[in-house]
């Protein structure tokens, strides 16, 4: 939310920099995220003056183009090359001095040097009105009525007004801060406990009043429950035209682009007092009559976006005796609004129910800055004065005439809410005691009445524009963030609560891998768990009647919970690949969701993704590309960490990746390998992308089991022993390790692959493997002849098994 500062000096007089104001303010809860420069015309006109064409002729090389003699004020006229069609001689011109730098409408800018053009020097420019942010006409230069004195500064004829804008990160909570109004009630109470008192000036509409009452549009509200309030005024002679420049440049300090004067008027008393309110075109009223009340089931409705939208039966809807005319609350219809042909007005300013004006904008995918207050609750007291405040402007600016009382639907007066505060909770909650004065006076700056204090506590009144203070604990809340945090003292004590849990918790074990991961180059990732249904396409194991549809999605694109980790996976590798940084580690811990029938199942998964090079390249040492072999290593070392044994298996059949699936006690717990292209290029990543996938569940239900052991360092050596082996290159090394760990389960401590060969020296159809064998005894020393039995053993197993024979 964007708060103008000079806005804000309208309510509160406060004189102090905007970097003390954004203390105070955040201080109090209301963040400021930033503050921007606002400028009503891009570069205040620096370096712009008025001159005096003294002389015009045609330019000696061009036909088009004239040479100019302008007084600027300095000792001697300036010659000056110019292009427009409508300069001439005597004319009071703004002129652009060497050196300057224009900004025109767009804030594109442009340099103004000392040249030559077609052989005349040119020393600066004569704008016309786009050029320098004064307007949009470029059918020549901007000429000015008046007399002036040469080289007085434009920004003396045309002031520009500049500002300090806070970009407030508003939690939904306030409400009631979402206004210049608000935030100066807040500003004020943080003043106050700096020592100093400044009153709060709020708009005057002792101005307000009926010139007649020749027309008056009639008000039924059929729904009070979905409109407990409903105020509405009709003003006449309206004249549509632009705003004053003090009304755009409010508007525009805060981000609104000005329309016209009575849509602007609008959208000022909403960013004012926080009240939104909306004008209806009268004339277009059928009967003089507005009906408040809901319509039939399917509805059609155009809005003011041009969409034609089918209402549900419980949308609150603005109505005239024929027609429904607007969403209340939420967005205007497209043929009742205001026009350049717009004579007369109905003013609606109302308090809407919270809850249906959020259902109606989710149910319609609607977000405006109207519903943006009223889904939040307003203040419903400040109704009937925001509609004054608005006719006195559109009176004054739009030359209106109040043209019938105003009328006031509000049959059940919202209270407000009663409070009782106890000191001893208070002093419980803030952990030191504050004196009752403190606290009154705290209260008070808040706009939160004291009706009466006794040992125990006080009875309080809190204004029905607080939504969110409703009990005891939310009063103290208001006290604290307007005392201080920072002035709540630290105890010297430190109690601590240890909590008795498991090692294998979830978070515990997660926190170990990731940790590992981090260390190997890996980077987090956490995607949203909205996805698109079409995503469930690529990947056969999947299925669209299996997707956790949301009622209300945002968009097509984040309308079902995802079945998978790996498509918001490719979508960031490919958001960095199109940003040129190519190498990349990820791992994502996160859920998916699948409906099976009525049920719906969560289930966690550890993903991760590798791509590009293992390492940066250097001058030292090449660039290794990552391959299946090293998440190979990664997804081991993750099971080992764990302290799981696995037996592994192909996944050729997989439809989205080749490669491996690792088992423990027959369930699946990580699948592995290249992805296939079909899938890669559907997210335009053309390059090798590495992907796993665990069953975090399971697994760590398995780690659960584990009994860790501690052993001493073995006091006896290793024997290593090789053979190569000629096999069918049908043969994979995973049955070589099998056989080899049935045959000698006692003292082989480890089968390792170091080489394999395919060549013009072996026979059509063969491969050579290179393995290595250790053994080790933990009693005694292994002797030659012990080793060369084992060794024996898995030669004649490999011979008569594989058909292997040693080279």
């Amino acid at each position: 939310m964007k708060i103008s500062y000079n806005w804000l000096k309208d309510f509160i007089d406060v004189k102090w920099p905007a970097d003390k104001v954004e203390t105070i303010l955040t201080d109090l809860g209301l963040e400021v995220e930033g503050i921007d420069d606002f400028e009503s015309i891009k570069g205040q006109l620096q370096g712009l003056v008025v001159g005096k064409v003294l002389e015009c002729k045609k330019h000696p090389n061009a036909d088009r183009l004239k040479l100019t003699k302008v007084d600027i004020g300095e000792k001697e006229p300036v010659q000056i090359v110019c292009g427009a069609p409508n300069v001439d001689k005597g004319q009071w011109v703004p002129v652009a001095t060497v050196g300057t730098t224009i900004y025109n409408e767009k804030g594109e800018s442009l340099k103004i040097k000392k040249g030559k053009i077609r052989g005349e020097v040119s020393m600066g420019m004569i704008c016309a009105e786009d050029e320098i942010g004064l307007g949009q006409s470029h059918e020549g230069i901007m000429v000015l009525e008046g007399e002036f004195k040469p080289g007085q500064a434009l920004n003396t004829i045309f002031p520009v007004e500049t500002d300090k804008v806070f970009e407030i990160g508003l939690t939904p909570n306030r409400a009631d801060a979402m206004s210049h109004w608000g935030v100066a009630r807040d500003l004020r109470a943080g003043i106050i406990q700096q020592g100093k008192s400044l009153p709060i000036n709020t708009p005057s509409i002792s101005s307000f009043h009926v010139e007649d009452r020749s027309r008056r549009t009639k008000i039924e509200v059929k729904k009070s429950v979905l409109a407990p309030r409903y105020c509405g005024v009709t003003i006449t002679d309206i004249n549509i035209d632009a705003s004053p420049l003090w009304l755009q440049n409010r508007l525009k300090a805060i981000g609104i682009n000005p329309k016209n004067n009575i849509v602007d008027i609008t959208n000022y008393v909403m960013h004012e007092l926080g009240q939104p309110l909306h004008a209806f075109d009268a004339d277009k009223i059928k009967d003089s009559k507005i009906i408040v009340k809901t319509l039939e089931e399917g509805t059609q409705f155009k809005t003011l976006d041009g969409v034609e939208r089918k209402l549900s039966a419980e949308d609150l809807m603005i109505c005239d005796a024929e027609k429904p005319l607007c969403i209340a609350g939420v967005l205007g219809g497209e043929n009742s609004g205001v026009s350049e042909t717009t004579k007369s007005i109905f003013l609606e300013s109302a308090y809407f129910n919270p809850v249906s004006v959020r259902k109606t904008a989710k149910r319609h995918g609607i977000s405006t800055d109207a519903s943006f207050r009223f889904e939040r609750g307003i203040d419903p007291h400040i109704t009937e004065d925001a509609l004054k405040r608005a006719a006195i402007l559109i009176s004054e600016i739009a030359s209106g005439k109040v043209s019938s009382d105003i009328d006031d639907f509000y049959p059940k007066k919202i209270e407000d809410h009663q409070v009782f505060l106890t000191f001893d909770k208070i002093n419980s909650l803030v952990g030191e005691e504050l004196d009752s004065g403190v606290i009154k006076s705290i209260l008070t700056s808040l706009d939160i009445k004291v009706n009466n204090v006794s040992e125990s506590g006080m009875g309080l009144t809190i204004p029905a524009y607080r939504v969110d203070v409703t009990r005891e604990v939310d009063v103290i809340e208001e006290i604290l963030r307007v005392y201080g945090y920072n002035n709540i003292k630290l105890d010297n004590k430190f109690s601590v609560s240890v909590a008795n849990s498991s090692k294998f918790e979830d978070y515990k074990v997660q926190n170990i891998i990731a940790n590992m991961l981090v260390s190997k180059g890996f980077y987090e990732t956490m995607a949203n768990s909205l996805t698109t249904a079409d995503y469930t396409e690529y990947n056969s194991q999947l299925s669209k009647e299996n997707n956790v549809e949301i009622i209300n999605p945002l968009s097509q694109d984040l309308a079902v919970m995802r079945q998978s980790l790996l498509f918001s996976g490719l979508e960031n590798i490919s958001f960095n690949l199109n940003r040129k940084n190519e190498n990349l580690k990820f791992f994502e811990f996160g859920k998916t969701y699948h409906k099976f029938d009525k049920k719906v199942e969560e289930q966690k998964h550890l993903s991760l993704f590798v791509v590009g090079n293992r390492t940066e390249e250097n001058w030292l040492k090449p660039a290794y590309h990552v391959d299946f072999f090293y998440l190979k290593g990664v997804v081991e070392s993750i099971l080992d960490k764990l302290g799981l044994y696995f037996t592994s298996t192909s996944n050729k059949d997989d439809s989205i990746a080749e490669g491996l699936n690792y088992k423990i006690n027959k369930k699946t717990i990580v699948k592995f390998g290249r992805l296939k292209k079909e899938i890669t290029e559907a997210f335009d990543v053309s390059t090798e992308v590495l992907y796993a996938n665990f069953d975090w569940d399971n697994l760590l239900k398995l780690t659960s089991k584990i009994q860790f052991k501690a052993q001493d360092i073995p006091k006896y050596p290793e024997v290593r022993r090789d053979f190569a082996l000629l096999v069918d290159e049908n043969i994979s090394f995973e049955q070589i390790e099998n056989i080899a760990q049935k045959t000698d389960k006692k003292l082989l401590q480890q089968v390792n692959l170091f080489d394999v060969y395919q060549g013009e020296k072996l026979p059509q159809g063969k491969k050579s493997y290179a393995v290595s064998f250790t053994f080790r005894d933990q009693h005694k020393t292994l002797t030659d002849k012990q080793v060369d039995k084992i060794m024996s053993k898995l030669q004649n197993q490999f011979e008569s098994q594989l058909q292997a024979e040693l080279r």
